[in-house]
């Protein structure tokens, strides 16, 4: 995450973008998550996420509506406007200066409601029908690949598992490390080797390797994360059904 901090665009965007909302779900399948990701349309630079909890919809037996009343009950719902201010959040990390953007979307009705919470940025909205076939025509195309990405390096993420993560928190520091990854590790053809997604941004001249990413320590103390992203820096990502869950309160980690 500091890593990240450390080396990603600061200024202007001079790139199209690519916004959409990864469904996953913790300690159960009544506790949907949606990581909400960013990525340039043109070069695929992962920018970052923010993440909402979602309550428990689609078609349910009546036993199981039931149980989601009960666990809303004991444990709190979540709140309905997430996606709205977490979407909002990310945007103000990745454009805090004000600036045009355009922005590639589905038709989330949440969406727009995020951008009207950004006066400080001229947005141009352009929605695509999920139904659009996902191929490399499709204005879509880096963000649904990077969906794909992630739910095929990330057993926790995959459709039906058994691996699916106990802790939003835990499963966004496994995000942290595949951004990493995507970013500054892996090609962007595996196939033809040819650049990565941060040397197609500019970010970076040639392809880093874990060693070159890991070769010094970096304190939160001298690079000052988005305060967003303190949240997952500091564990401070709550999972509902646990009452005490472990923070990051290492004396020696700052």
């Amino acid at each position: 995450m500091l890593f990240h901090q450390l080396m990603r665009p600061k200024g202007p965007i001079t790139e199209p973008l690519a916004l959409d909302s990864f469904l996953s779900f913790e300690w159960s399948q009544y506790h949907p998550t949606a990581f909400h990701n960013l990525v340039g349309k043109t070069s695929h630079f992962y920018h970052g996420f923010t993440d909402s909890e979602l309550r428990r919809s689609g078609r349910m037996t009546q036993q199981q509506k039931e149980k989601r009343a009960r666990l809303e009950r004991d444990f709190g719902r979540p709140d309905p406007r997430s996606v709205e201010i977490e979407v909002a959040n990310l945007l103000a990390i990745v454009a805090p200066e004000p600036q045009a953007l355009e922005i590639h979307t589905d038709e989330h009705t949440d969406y727009p409601r995020a951008f009207r919470r950004l006066p400080h940025l001229t947005i141009t909205h352009r929605t695509i029908s999920s139904r659009a076939a996902r191929t490399t025509k499709n204005p879509l195309f880096s963000i649904n690949l990077l969906d794909n990405l992630i739910r095929h390096s990330s057993a926790n993420h995959k459709r039906e598992t058994i691996a699916f993560s106990k802790r939003r928190q835990s499963a966004a520091e496994r995000l942290w490390i595949f951004l990493v990854e995507r970013n500054y590790l892996r090609w962007f053809s595996v196939r033809k080797h040819v650049a990565t997604p941060a040397m197609r941004a500019g970010v970076c001249e040639k392809r880093l390797s874990l060693r070159r990413v890991l070769w010094r320590r970096l304190f939160p103390s001298r690079i000052q994360l988005p305060d967003r992203w303190q949240d997952y820096y500091w564990r401070r990502t709550p999972t509902r059904c646990l009452a005490n869950p472990r923070r990051h309160t290492l004396k020696l980690a700052t």
